[in-house]
């Protein structure tokens, strides 16, 4: 088997749309050598515990509506093309991830990461949800599998904040600027929203020298 780590932030576009294009070329191979694993890397580290509001938040990072607008563009285009839908209208405040972050860590000790992972990226670019409210977090552990009363007493506590810190800083301090970042055989990087397509070729790439090293 071969390990694939994915550095990714559950309010990241890119990383939703890297995902689903990486899912697809996966389905085509049903026997994959995959293993997944997923990372904490936050687009916004320094975010007020509580978020921001959406509007205040673009303005800030893009200079303004029409910038913003302009920026998100190319996202919506690739998440189309990759049959996604992003309700960005719906997203009333940018959220700190930090939480987030640790419910994917403890949906991994159930075996449940992918599945979280992907109720995250719903609940925030398909139904806006806020995903750092404790009570929408305890929900959607619950849709996965977890134990919700659980899941919401670790949240109110300081479980496992410390250890998603040093992960993300470990990340960046390993030179990983931007995410998705997918680690291939803890050796090689693919950074970005690869298409399906590119995909592919590395997974038949991978398994051809599998078969080769038998």
């Amino acid at each position: 088997m071969v390990k694939l780590d994915i550095l990714s932030d559950p309010i990241c576009p890119w990383c939703y749309i890297g995902k689903t294009n990486l899912f697809k070329a996966l389905e085509d191979v049903s026997d994959h050598p995959f293993v997944l694993e997923w990372h904490p890397f936050q687009l916004n580290p320094d975010m007020p515990a509580d978020g921001m509001d959406r509007r205040t938040y673009l303005e800030r990072k893009f200079g303004g509506k029409e910038a913003a607008v302009k920026a998100y563009a190319p996202v919506v285009e690739r998440a189309e093309a990759a049959g996604l839908t992003l309700n960005l209208d719906r997203i009333a405040r940018t959220p700190n991830t930090l939480d987030a972050h640790r419910l994917i860590h403890w949906a991994g000790i159930e075996k449940q990461q992918t599945s979280m992972v992907d109720q995250l990226f719903n609940a925030y670019f398909v139904e806006g949800r806020d995903i750092s409210d404790h009570e929408v977090l305890a929900d959607l552990a619950d849709v996965v599998g977890l134990d919700a009363a659980i899941v919401t007493r670790l949240l109110a506590s300081d479980a496992d904040v410390q250890d998603i810190r040093d992960r993300d800083a470990h990340s960046r301090k390993m030179g990983i600027d931007a995410v998705p970042t997918f680690i291939v055989a803890n050796r090689h990087a693919v950074p970005g929203a690869q298409p399906v397509e590119t995909w592919s070729q590395i997974i038949a790439d991978i398994m051809a020298e599998l078969e080769g090293a038998d």
